[in-house]
């Protein structure tokens, strides 16, 4: 017999959401494994830099249609179904992307994963902060980017130990089968472990009384809180929805001025600056440029493992303090201490020299780029990276909850999908000291936008979630 009722509640609360945030693993899985591969594609598809670039970033658009079309398409048939739906594409994209054969199947498999991943960012921190109370709602949430980071460590780990194993990521491994094309296919495992445990989670009930259901809704707030919580609960989230018609997408639009709501520009800014201060550079490009600046690519890929462990730590603070101090205080701190470490690898990379042909930094300006490196991507994923998607998970009101999402989303993956298109170019013609200029100036001005615009949502319920 349970004599903790509310204890038992809170463990199941845990392991749905840990089940929803296996979606966040494949989506740092999905998007940390083209790091190791880049000279495997290059190699098979006989690709330029710009080709190179694409190949790397096609994912990004399929990852801005799926954000996008996600948050209307859950609003229609559930958080659930939808999650459902990118566990198969990732699945699809793990084994098409190993076994291409040219570019644009290779590129046609990543944008299916790309629309898992898109999807699967904006559902995750939906459906936990639909079924989490508030109390402690940001540290459910903040396992979204926990569970990113940690997906994209596995795959630094997976690519470092597979590449050890056979000398390279050109060389053959089992079957004959090049080692670039398993690292894609060690997401198998993981995706398939998704979509066999979402089978077993329960449906938003925001969601359901969105739909008329509310006797299913009540049964799951039954699962989620205490009994005698559940009648009230049911009334404030029918109380916060249309009820003579389901949510739609011209919800963002202030009926009274014919624009955005102010709210959907709050949550637009916060996805693009996640991407403006160039984090996807690190960690889609960290093995080249490591292998840029001298190291060679067994080290290179051993960095990106240390810089997936740094990541990690630093999500768990994240978690203890996002709940004590709030969101705002944790991405204002972000990113001035991501300006700082910016501005620190900005002056390693402008004493390079050029050796044989080939970057170079000095002993002293090596180890300095290395710490900064990873000061920069800790200072990220303890403020940036888990409280942008457990802001944009909550602070939306219920009625344009999908919606908002969708747009952000979109307008996320797009920056993401920019920023990452560019960095072969910048590299090229501006440098590592030019690219990390700029990215360092978006860090300033995110600081600003986070002191200006950004109002604390800690405590709150997400039906006392307003309109502005």
């Amino acid at each position: 017999m349970n004599n903790n009722p509310f204890l038992g509640q809170s463990l199941y609360i845990f392991i749905i959401c840990c089940i929803a945030a296996i979606g966040g693993f494949l989506f740092g899985f999905d998007s940390g494994v083209i790091n190791g591969t880049v000279d495997g594609l290059q190699s098979a598809f006989n690709s330029d830099s710009v080709g190179t670039g694409f190949n790397v970033a096609s994912m990004l658009l399929g990852c801005a249609i799926g954000a996008f079309f996600a948050g209307r398409l859950a609003d229609r048939f559930g958080r659930k179904a939808l999650l459902i739906v990118a566990a198969v594409f990732f699945i699809v994209s793990a084994w098409g992307s190993g076994i291409a054969a040219g570019s644009l199947e290779f590129i046609i498999y990543r944008v299916i994963g790309g629309m898992a991943v898109g999807a699967a960012s904006v559902m995750t921190p939906a459906y936990i902060s639909e079924v989490a109370p508030s109390a402690y709602r940001g540290r459910l949430a903040t396992i979204q980017q926990v569970a990113i980071i940690g997906g994209l460590f596995m795959a630094f780990l997976s690519n470092y130990l597979l590449a050890k194993l056979s000398g390279s990521a050109v060389s053959g491994l089992w079957w004959g089968y090049a080692t670039w094309r398993w690292m894609f296919w060690v997401e198998l495992l993981p995706a398939g472990i998704f979509l066999l445990a979402l089978l077993f989670i329960p449906e938003s009930p925001r969601y359901l009384v969105s739909r008329d259901r509310q006797e299913a809704a009540r049964r799951v707030l039954s699962l989620v809180m205490p009994e005698d919580r559940v009648s009230a609960k049911l009334q404030e989230i029918e109380a916060t929805l249309t009820r003579d018609r389901a949510p739609r997408l011209g919800d963002v639009i202030n009926r009274a001025s014919g624009r955005l709501h102010g709210i959907v520009w709050v949550g637009i800014g916060l996805a693009v600056f996640q991407q403006l201060v160039g984090i996807n550079v690190v960690f889609y490009y960290g093995a080249v440029l490591w292998q840029s600046v001298g190291f060679s690519e067994g080290d290179a890929l051993l960095i990106n493992v240390i810089s997936g462990a740094v990541s990690i730590g630093a999500c768990l603070i994240s978690i203890a303090y996002v709940d004590r101090i709030g969101r705002k205080p944790l991405l204002w701190m972000g990113s001035i201490g991501m300006t700082i470490t910016l501005v620190c690898l900005v002056y390693a990379f402008s004493t390079a020299s050029m050796v044989d042909g080939e970057v170079r930094l000095s002993d002293d300006m090596g180890t300095l780029a290395l710490f900064a490196a990873n000061a920069y991507v800790f200072f990220f994923n303890a403020s940036w990276g888990p409280v942008m998607w457990v802001m944009l998970g909550e602070m939306f009101p219920n009625q344009m909850r999908g919606s908002g999402l969708a747009i952000a989303g979109l307008c996320q993956w797009l920056a993401n999908f920019a920023i990452t298109m560019t960095f072969p170019v910048f590299l090229s013609s501006i440098g590592l000291s030019g690219a990390y200029s700029f990215y360092a100036l978006c860090a300033v001005l995110s600081a600003y936008f986070v002191h200006r615009y950004i109002k604390e949502t800690r405590g709150k319920e997400l039906e006392d979630m307003r309109y502005e």
